[in-house]
């Protein structure tokens, strides 16, 4: 049994009016806070080099998907068009995106990269041609899966967790972090949107523990542009990518749903709630 260390506090806190000041202190001599829809492979260069403080990836599953599928549970009608998928060279597209990564982070910045079972060997092993140092490689557990006949319902995924370098910027937030996240996947029957979509939360936590307000996040794959939202939402800059360009107006519908910080409050606070 852990014992709750009442008095812990996260490495670093903020108020918030400490982190609303970072935010609007951030400075940048390119863009930021904006979409590019576009290929991130083809376009990588339009991010600087050493610019980004966390990179949060949820690719392609290169398993034929498009979101419609009945066998997922939802209305074919709240599936945005244009979904585009990755069904041959998957190993390939892996290394090329991959690849692109450790240019654009800042020395003391770390990548985020979510992955069902199917491929994970595929972004491993693009992740062993890079100088990308896999630190944890976590489970996002979650409350249901697809239903099967003859094998286990496949109810995790798997978040990997790496650093540019060895000092690389760690809020440790909980006095005992493990590498199994226990969170609902959110459902919302009658949203429009792309094939799929992680829950907030689950966004936030990675945020949360690898960069500051005022920083920024970058998603090469928005998809319905959670990544923008939460960082939004929490006093941090966005940049980033997403090739299906009839996502703009949900993305951009999302965005206008939040603030400025308005999911911000400091980690203290919520650890002693």
């Amino acid at each position: 049994m852990i014992k709750k260390i009442n008095n812990y506090r996260p490495t670093y806190d903020w108020s918030k009016k400490k982190a609303s000041g970072l935010y609007k202190n951030s400075n940048f001599s390119f863009p930021v806070n904006t979409i590019h829809y576009l290929d991130f492979i083809k376009y990588s260069d339009f991010v600087p080099d050493k610019s980004v403080n966390c990179i949060i990836a949820d690719p392609p599953f290169g398993i034929s998907f498009t979101g419609k599928e009945a066998l997922y549970n939802r209305k074919s009608s709240n599936v945005q068009s244009g979904y585009v998928e990755v069904d041959k060279y998957y190993d390939e597209f892996c290394k090329l995106w991959i690849s692109k990564l450790s240019r654009m982070l800042n020395d003391k910045g770390s990548v985020w990269i979510f992955s069902g079972w199917s491929n994970l060997s595929s972004i491993l092993n693009a992740i062993s041609y890079t100088n990308l140092n896999l630190i944890n490689h976590v489970i996002w557990k979650y409350q249901f899966g697809v239903y099967t006949k003859r094998k286990f319902v496949s109810s995790h995924y798997h978040l990997l967790f790496l650093t540019k370098s060895k000092d690389y910027f760690f809020n440790k937030i909980d006095n005992y972090p493990l590498d199994v996240w226990e969170i609902n996947r959110t459902y919302s029957p009658n949203e429009l949107k792309n094939g799929t979509k992680l829950p907030h939360s689950l966004v936030m936590k990675c945020i949360d523990y690898s960069s500051k307000p005022g920083d920024l996040i970058f998603d090469p794959f928005m998809g319905n542009g959670t990544t923008a939202v939460v960082s939004k939402s929490s006093y941090r800059n966005y940049l980033g990518f997403e090739i299906n360009k009839s996502m703009d107006k949900i993305i951009d519908n999302n965005l206008n749903q939040v603030d400025v910080g308005s999911s911000y409050s400091p980690y203290y606070s919520r650890i002693h709630h």
